[in-house]
């Protein structure tokens, strides 16, 4: 995870937005979603990212290089990936692959901070324990009763004693209280593609469901 400081400046967006960025000066700029809730970012002056680093040994003159004090050029925000207009007593179900639980965390943020916030239920996949973002907060939320959480690894999956294999009918279908929850969609093109088809056999109006483009 990145923390960029925003100084004084401040930085407007919508929970599941995104941002260009980049080492200040270098013409390579990357997407990443913001992980941090609008809310978190006004109050704490920083907006997170997640970074897959590549540990392969080569150069990379990316974010991968980025120390404390390293300049940053940010664009953005942009995309349409955003929450939709809860009305009290909405259901959100919330599914990630990998680095995808990046913006459905800042629209996890943002709604819990709300005084009426709807039920919500996370589903999120990794490969690996270790790749499994955010595990600690999400798990303490569960336990809190705030959100119902449901995680599972793909492949080595170690000590892990969870579930195991990738997001499926049976774990949708038990995170669906309702056909009519809202259900945002991020993660590797082939989890969002199976996800929307498998939501749509369980009757979930397309309409209903948000997905990363």
């Amino acid at each position: 995870m990145l923390r960029l400081d925003l100084g004084s400046s401040g930085f407007r967006f919508a929970a599941g937005q995104a941002v260009m960025a980049g080492l200040h000066g270098s013409p390579l700029k990357k997407p990443y979603s913001i992980a941090s809730a609008p809310i978190e970012a006004e109050r704490l002056g920083y907006l997170e990212l997640l970074v897959q680093v590549d540990d392969s040994g080569g150069p990379d003159p990316h974010l991968e290089l980025a120390t404390h004090g390293t300049a940053l050029d940010i664009e953005g925000p942009f995309g349409s990936f955003t929450l939709p207009a809860l009305d009290r007593g909405s259901h959100v179900v919330l599914v990630a692959g990998g680095t995808g639980i990046a913006p459905l965390r800042s629209m996890l943020i943002q709604v819990l901070q709300t005084s009426d916030a709807p039920v919500v239920h996370v589903v999120y996949s990794a490969r690996t324990v270790d790749e499994l973002a955010y595990r600690d907060e999400l798990e303490a939320l569960d336990r809190q009763g705030r959100i119902r959480l449901a995680l599972t690894v793909t492949r080595d999956p170690g000590a892990w004693s969870g579930r195991r294999g990738r997001i499926n009918r049976d774990l949708l279908g038990s995170a669906l209280s309702t056909p009519d929850a809202w259900c945002m969609v991020c993660g590797p093109p082939a989890l969002v593609a199976d996800v929307r088809a498998t939501l749509a056999e369980l009757h979930v109006p397309a309409a209903r469901i948000g997905y990363e483009r």
